[in-house]
């Protein structure tokens, strides 16, 4: 397996991965969002490869805090047949090492408590990050700064319109 960037022509098949992952369509279409808006970076869109098969699939994108931009980390999908076997973990360190390259500042992600401290990831609100909507749980709120953080990059996090809203049992 190897994890690449997504190409074009990936689409029609990470939508089938996620759709699968997510048990629904809302969470592809939320991807075509991110891919249709200014805070897109195709760059910083991969894809776990399986001998031609896409397995796993995250993207960072863009989200204003405070008066800068930084990115967040979503969505992030596996296979159903494939989770917890290590898919999800390559992807997303891929998409921290392509953003440390790019000298970014921070990474953002509302997810699973229990996951992303493997990577670094602490309490973003520790670290002066606003959550965007105060029904994100707060475990749930996280942050890890890159090589080039600043301390100084923080503020009430503002997400576009699209953006889902939290789960109601959130």
């Amino acid at each position: 397996m190897i994890v690449r960037a997504e190409r074009t022509g990936d689409e029609q098949e990470l939508a089938a991965l996620i759709d699968a992952a997510f048990g629904d369509t809302e969470t592809s279409e939320f991807t075509a969002q991110i891919r249709a808006s200014p805070g897109y970076v195709p760059e910083l869109t991969f894809v776990a490869d399986d001998q031609g098969e896409l397995v796993g699939f995250t993207m960072l994108s863009y989200v204003r805090a405070g008066e800068r931009d930084v990115l967040i980390l979503t969505p992030m999908a596996v296979r159903p047949d494939r989770q917890r076997s290590g898919v999800g973990k390559q992807v997303v360190r891929a998409a921290i090492a392509a953003a440390d390259e790019r000298r970014e500042l921070v990474l953002l992600v509302e997810g699973v408590p229990s996951y992303y401290p493997q990577f670094g990831f602490r309490s973003a609100s520790e670290l002066g990050f606003e959550r965007p909507d105060p029904r994100i749980p707060e475990a749930a709120w996280m942050a890890l700064p890159l090589a080039a953080y600043d301390p100084s990059v923080a503020g009430g996090v503002v997400y576009p319109d699209f953006f889902p809203p939290p789960p109601p049992n959130a």
